[in-house]
């Protein structure tokens, strides 16, 4: 691991002590490179999906830790990459999508980036550039001949993710064995075009950056960097982002203000400290007091990571509406209209839903068998009571307040069923 602790430069200095950094190369050029001038760094997004999840703010935000130090960040996103699907630390290939498919992806994800980064044309703003823009209009052999001759296989088989399908004789298809040369491309185009020097990206990303920046190196002669940060998983081992029901999207269509506020308030004690540095933007010293509560009082400490959070993404108004929500729903045994809330058919249910199928459209559980274990558990209950087993629930039982059922799965897992 290639860092140090005494950085000349803010931006490098900022990302040490909120605990960003976990592999570099050439780091006092690096240092020097970020201390002088405007700094300019890129981090690639593949579009697999139409919203980004919590499993890439880190990226996110060491491109608005780069902002608010003076440089300028550049958002890649990977029209041309997700065509080829990347198979950094995967053990099998990905669905192969189509162009249609992969444009209304990017203009999903182009919205989450707004609330972090300020974008626009000034020399720190920061910009948004599509990779398909170049890759699909590169020919085949000119690329081969071009950016081919300065990869050996003799490297590329020593990858970690090609090294273990080979050994695990997983298949390996030579389509995403061209996924290291794209992306080293990548970072020649932004160092060619728009004068960046510095690629950024998650620890397994390390071989695809040096890759690059040994690219840059031999065919352009300058120097390129490259910074990754820790794959952030949850004191109990967990994977960062990953909940009973599904991602943390970041996207308030695919997840909640609400449900976006409960996943940070439910952090566990022992990540809480190291969230408020990576997640939000409150000072060392203000996160070092917070860090330091103890007992019942740690709530306090999740309760400000969960707002700041919930500010930077959706605005301190849904952060203010979902504390006051999940304040009357679990403290007072109220019910909140700014609870999340899901439709069910009434002309499905002639009598009324049953516990089940109210637990199933909150999307509380996967499937009917872990509904009818939670009841077992004790762990359900409608408009705050406790339901032990199936049952069938009157359409007279709506609250008036809120025209739903209020259904829960525990403590911390709570929605509002309507009928439609």
């Amino acid at each position: 691991m290639n860092v140090m602790s005494d950085y000349k430069s803010d931006f490098l200095r900022t990302l040490d002590e909120r605990g960003y950094i976990k592999q570099t190369t050439h780091v006092a050029e690096l240092d020097a490179y970020c201390a002088n001038g405007v700094p300019a760094a890129y981090i690639g997004f593949d579009a697999t999906a139409d919203s980004l999840h919590v499993g890439s703010l880190m990226g996110i935000m060491m491109l608005r830790r780069l902002q608010q130090a003076g440089g300028k960040p550049i958002v890649l996103m990977g029209g041309g990459t997700t065509k080829v699907g990347d198979p950094t630390d995967k053990e099998k290939s990905r669905p192969i999508l189509t162009e249609a498919q992969i444009a209304a992806n990017i203009e999903g994800i182009k919205r989450a980036f707004e609330p972090f980064l300020t974008f626009g044309d000034g020399p720190t703003d920061a910009i948004m550039v599509n990779n398909d823009d170049w890759l699909s209009k590169i020919g085949y052999i000119e690329f081969l001949r071009d950016i081919g001759k300065f990869f050996t296989i003799n490297t590329m088989v020593k990858q970690d993710t090609v090294a273990r399908r080979l050994t695990n004789e997983q298949p390996y298809t030579f389509l995403e064995f061209n996924y290291l040369l794209l992306q080293s491309y990548d970072f020649l185009e932004l160092s060619r075009r728009h004068g960046c020097q510095l690629q950024m990206g998650g620890s397994d990303q390390w071989g695809n950056i040096v890759g690059g920046a040994d690219l840059i190196h031999k065919a352009d002669g300058n120097q390129g960097f490259g910074l990754t940060c820790p794959l952030i998983t949850t004191a109990s081992g967990g994977k960062m982002g990953k909940t009973a029901d599904g991602a943390v999207w970041l996207n308030a269509e695919k997840r909640s203000p609400y449900d976006y506020w409960q996943f940070w308030r439910n952090t566990e004690d022992a990540d809480v400290g190291r969230f408020l540095k990576l997640f939000t933007d409150l000072p060392l010293d203000e996160i070092a007091k917070l860090e330091a509560l103890e007992g019942a009082e740690i709530n306090q400490a999740k309760i400000a990571l969960a707002n700041a959070a919930t500010t930077m993404l959706h605005g301190a108004q849904a952060a203010q509406e979902a504390e006051a929500a999940a304040g009357k729903a679990f403290t007072g045994g109220g019910v909140s209209v700014d609870l999340p809330t899901f439709e069910i058919a009434k002309a499905d249910f002639a009598d009324g839903p049953t516990t089940t199928a109210l637990l199933r459209a909150g999307e509380l559980v996967a499937s009917n068998g872990e509904a009818r274990r939670k009841m077992g558990e004790g762990a359900v209950r409608v408009n705050d009571d406790k339901v032990g087993a199936d049952q069938t629930h009157a359409w007279s039982d709506v609250l008036d307040e809120v025209g739903a059922f209020k259904v829960q799965v525990g403590k911390k897992r709570i929605a509002l069923v309507k009928p439609a």
